[in-house]
């Protein structure tokens, strides 16, 4: 199945909006329903008082005029209106904000949590294709693109509109019609040239950014590997692959500072070719005696107003495009489907006596790629079943079946009878503990790493579990003991001791079911009979799988089933297998050549 992100093209825009829409107004929070509708009624109250404010400056200038000094208390009353109502415009338009701060938040945080909850649910085969780096990413940009068009959106675009909208009413109210077209059509014109010139200016950007990155990397992949370039002497090769770099940057970078200016001489140019028209208009109205030098103020107001925002409307155009980008790739996370869900009605596991079957086990990971053949045996109750065979025999697909990370092609898998397709996921993995190959640590404490196998335990059942896995004295001898930050998958640690502690949180989790895959392949014999004595310790009465690559680990083992290129091809105790003198037999004399006891 192929999981690569595929992105609808048509009106993309359009359809990432739509799906940020159900975050902004989502149907099971009325609070927030109510803070959107407070927030447009906020919006819409800012930008009526901004509209206002001229008219009170425009009736204080027509009082000023009639040089009436019985009437000066009428100006005074329009100043005091005038700067009341700018106040008020202010106030509400910060309450509106912070009315929306919630909404915007709220959405951001719902959506970052549903894509993360939902990027858990993919299969492995989906984490196995893509590169863990760029989903992170992909949620990272895409939770700041979500900020930044609402920000822009609210800030800037909404309110904006909402003015030129009640502007040109009132234009077209108080004057004639022409002066509110006039209007329209120099913004009209002003948002078609900004949005086409940002365009064109948008592949500048984008080349200067994909460049920025290229000689980024470079020059990080030349520091970092200074030793090879010092043994080389390749110094100056590497200044010039730098240099190649910044030559394109450059070229583009001067492109992108022309077409901005290109940009603002043509958005100045529509401004003062609309600004100067209804000016002259409006003087020859009020020479004509038809307007007031009030309403000369009240046209001029109006148009400084509506265009002193427009003037970053190109910015925010870019801005709002390369975030629905953003936003789309987020969400288009979302529409990859699980390939493992639970069915309908599935009911928790409830594991009695732990007896684990494969039943005529098929598995393909692709139609091309069989890895299992009709895999049929039993590990019984408090038994221990040994898997072995060479590299690509299937082992380790065995416990991504058992764990259900994938489904299987055909047969079934059963844990006291019940098939694992009919249990819930996370009872069914909540069964099993494993100790893998390849521990992989959080970049968290050792009591945290340890506690993950059950994060409501105790600190008292935390430190059992290390005496069990017989890492307590270690992690004690520590400056600081538990609170001890293992690094960066674990580094800090040698491969003995993140085994420890794998083991210790695989002993809190207290699972009926015990899986060790290959778990001390990777370490010297003196640590892995020690690690091996831990593992017999945790498994005593438990039902147990082990997948070995040695081995000496596996022959005390109940029965071994020996695994070639998806086929059982042996099985028995290690004594019987020896006796056959078959593939087992084989694989015992090489390892004991290469590593003789």
């Amino acid at each position: 199945m192929n999981h690569q992100l595929k992105i609808n093209t048509t009106h993309p825009d359009i359809r990432t909006i739509g799906t940020l829409l159900p975050y902004l107004w989502p149907k099971d929070s009325p609070k927030v329903q109510i803070r959107v509708v407070a927030t447009i009624a906020l919006l819409v109250l800012s930008k009526i008082i901004n509209v206002l404010v001229p008219i009170f400056y425009k009736l204080a200038v027509d009082a000023l005029s009639i040089q009436d000094l019985s009437l000066l208390a009428v100006p005074v009353l329009m100043l005091i209106a005038y700067g009341g109502a700018r106040i008020l415009s202010q106030g509400f338009n910060e309450l509106k904000d912070a009315v929306f701060a919630k909404v915007a938040e709220k959405a951001v945080h719902t959506a970052a949590l549903q894509t993360f909850r939902h990027l858990h649910s993919l299969s492995l085969r989906f984490h196995l294709d893509r590169k863990t780096g760029g989903l992170t990413s992909a949620i990272e940009r895409g939770v700041k693109a979500i900020e930044r068009v609402l920000s822009f959106a609210t800030f800037n675009i909404f309110p904006t509109f909402f003015e030129i909208i009640f502007v040109c009413t009132i234009l077209a109210v108080l004057y004639e019609i022409q002066f509110s077209l006039i209007t329209a059509l120099t913004i009209i014109l002003y948002i078609w040239y900004t949005i086409a010139i940002t365009q064109w200016r948008t592949r500048f950007i984008r080349g200067m950014n994909r460049l920025a990155n290229e000689s980024t990397t470079k020059s990080v992949d030349s520091l970092l590997n200074y030793e090879t370039v010092k043994y080389f002497s390749n110094e100056e090769h590497e200044a010039k692959r730098y240099d190649k770099s910044w030559i394109v940057f450059e070229k583009l970078a001067i492109q992108n500072k022309v077409s901005l200016s290109i940009l603002n001489i043509g958005q100045g140019i529509i401004i003062a070719a609309g600004l100067t028209t209804i000016m002259l208009m409006a003087a020859y109205k009020v020479t004509d005696a038809n307007m007031t030098v009030g309403d000369f103020v009240l046209v001029n107001s109006y148009l400084i107003q509506l265009y002193l925002p427009l003037n970053i409307l190109g910015f925010a155009y870019r801005e709002i495009k390369l975030a629905l980008i953003d936003m789309e790739q987020m969400f288009a996370l979302l529409d990859v489907p699980q390939e493992i869900t639970d069915a309908a009605g599935a009911k928790p596991l409830v594991v009695s006596k732990g007896v684990v079957t494969f039943d005529k086990v098929c598995f393909n990971y692709t139609p091309q790629r069989k890895i299992l053949h009709d895999v049929s045996f039993t590990v019984p109750a408090g038994k221990t079943i040994a898997l072995v065979g060479a590299s690509g025999a299937g082992k380790s697909t065995i416990s991504r079946l058992l764990f259900r990370f994938y489904d299987v092609t055909s047969g079934k898998i059963t844990i006291d009878g019940h098939d694992l397709r009919n249990v819930t996921q996370q009872s069914l993995r909540q069964a099993i503990g494993i100790v893998p190959q390849d521990t992989v640590l959080f970049n968290d404490t050792i009591y945290y790493n340890i506690a993950y196998g059950r994060p409501a335990a105790t600190r008292k059942e935390v430190e059992h579990a290390a005496k069990l896995a017989e890492i307590h004295d270690f992690v004690t001898d520590l400056p600081d003991g538990y609170d001890t930050m293992v690094g960066e998958r674990g580094l800090k640690l040698s491969g003995g001791e993140k085994q420890r502690v794998a083991i210790a949180r695989t002993i809190l989790k207290r699972p009926p079911i015990f899986l060790f895959d290959e778990a001390t392949s990777a370490l010297d014999t003196h640590t892995e009979k020690a690690i091996q004595t831990s593992l017999k310790k945790l498994s005593a009465n438990h039902t147990t799988l082990v997948i070995a690559h040695r081995l000496s680990t596996v022959v005390d083992a109940d029965q071994i089933i020996v695994l070639d290129k998806g086929h059982i091809v042996e099985s028995g105790k290690h004594q019987e297998l020896l006796a056959l003198n078959g593939r087992y037999a084989s694989m015992w004399e090489r390892q004991q050549e290469l590593n003789p006891i």
